[in-house]
């Protein structure tokens, strides 16, 4: 059954194409390949990321390090991405987005060969944070690119296809890097993703670069109020500020607040979770560490895919929804997700733990398309990159600390089920500052849509 075509238009949409015919009606306008290849992108970022989580215990054993040393690998590789996160946000606002994206891609698959290339401890460290120098940098210029292909209404579900790619990233990266080091070597895992990663790049070549503020203008005109020059192919003027003035001035958004912090401690939790579960899996209940690798991914990805699905459709709703429709989404999928991390960490049993982890990973992935959509409304389409760019910072600074945390207190208390437990404060966080978020949301949305 397809969407009735009762209010077309002709527009330019794309930076360099002439005008073409779009239904206003359509909730994605010029289709979802986009949201589709950069999901693609997500997905092979944190799968590259994850590797070494799934192969954790044969890097352990052939390198010999202690878990507060396992927990700094991921911590300095996203300490390391911050250095360039704020650039990639102005590049993002001013520069070709896609052109960027791909370039990223490529740097990300020679760095998965270079870690499995590390003959040393000192230099597969090294490369591990030359990875996270470049994990972060698609995220502005892809955030911004999808905000510009999708008006606001059809957001969420954009985001949730997108944040699909990256959460199942997790977990796959988790249980190949399981498997795979338990069949060939933990060092040919680095090798295999790097193809596949090279093929992303190029199909990100095929996107067209959308105009700044289109789907924003597509939202003004579906509305019938067109607002000449508004928003439409929009760059920043005015004084030249630096790079940090220029993202703090940002949080002069009120909703745009609440919501970087609320998500950064919402990363802290699922990066620490996904980092240790197929370790912790192992310890507690005596199983083998393929055998861990594949219910983390099995179950974390089962999980995710099911709350992306119920979550964006819920969050792209627009009749009859109260203010702040998307927050409140995502402030009830959050504390799902918080009980059953609870159950998971509490766990005497494995199936409880499964249990636990699958009911937490709908929560999270529930609330994550909808805290996307939300930030993306609230910040104009001329500065979204920079937006895109500011969370992303606080989100690398917030998930280098979650496997950090739990690694030192695995340490120090002797066991990692006390170190998993730190992750609960984090995600309480997160549900305390979400509702003074959502008071100033639409009106904050309205000022966003209006350039």
């Amino acid at each position: 059954m397809t969407e009735a075509t009762t209010n077309t238009t002709r527009i330019e949409a794309f930076v360099g194409k002439g005008p073409e015919e779009v239904d206003l009606e359509k909730s994605a306008p010029f289709g979802w390949y986009a949201a589709i290849v950069i999901a693609l992108v997500a997905f092979i970022d944190r799968v590259e990321i994850s590797l070494v989580a799934g192969a954790l215990p044969q890097i352990q054993e052939h390198f010999g390090f202690s878990d507060t040393v396992g927990g700094l690998i991921p911590t300095a590789a996203a300490f390391a991405s911050v250095i360039l996160l704020l650039p990639a946000g102005r590049l993002a606002d001013r520069g070709h987005r896609k052109t960027t994206i791909a370039l990223v891609v490529v740097a990300w698959s020679l760095c998965s060969i270079m870690t499995g290339l590390a003959t040393t401890f000192a230099l597969f460290f090294v490369v591990r944070m030359l990875l996270g120098a470049a994990a972060q940098l698609h995220n502005p210029p892809a955030s911004s690119l999808l905000a510009d292909y999708f008006p606001s209404r059809s957001r969420s579900k954009a985001f949730g296809i997108e944040r699909a790619g990256f959460y199942t990233g997790l977990p796959a990266g988790v249980a190949l890097g399981g498997v795979l080091a338990e069949a060939f070597g933990w060092r040919a895992v680095f090798f295999m993703v790097a193809a596949p990663g090279l093929l992303i790049a190029l199909l990100v070549l095929t996107l067209r670069e959308p105009i700044r503020g289109i789907g924003d203008k597509l939202d003004r005109m579906r509305g019938g109020a067109v607002e000449e020059g508004a928003a439409e192919g929009a760059i920043i003027t005015g004084e030249a500020k630096t790079l940090f003035k220029e993202a703090v001035s940002l949080l002069e958004i009120r909703t745009l607040k609440g919501l970087v912090a609320s998500q950064a401690l919402l990363y802290l939790g699922l990066a620490g979770l996904f980092y240790w579960l197929t370790t912790y899996l192992e310890r507690s209940f005596d199983i083998d560490a393929d055998a861990a690798a594949g219910l983390t991914g099995g179950v974390g990805g089962t999980g995710i895919v099911v709350g992306i699905i119920i979550g964006s459709r819920i969050g792209d709703r627009t009749e009859n929804v109260p203010p702040a429709h998307r927050i409140r989404t995502a402030w009830t999928f959050l504390l799902l997700g918080a009980l059953a991390l609870t159950m998971t960490v509490a766990a005497p049993a494995l199936w409880l733990a499964v249990v636990g982890t699958a009911l937490a990973c709908v929560g999270f992935a529930g609330a994550i398309p909808n805290l996307a959509a939300a930030s993306a409304d609230v910040v104009p389409a001329a500065r979204r990159g920079m937006g895109f760019a500011l969370l992303q910072f606080m989100l690398s600074f917030a998930g280098a600390s979650g496997p950090l945390i739990i690694g030192l207190v695995s340490d120090l208390s002797g066991t990692l089920r006390v170190g998993m437990a730190m992750l609960l404060p984090a995600l309480v966080g997160t549900l305390i500052l979400l509702p003074n978020a959502a008071k100033h949301y639409d009106e904050d949305a309205a000022n966003a849509l209006r350039g």
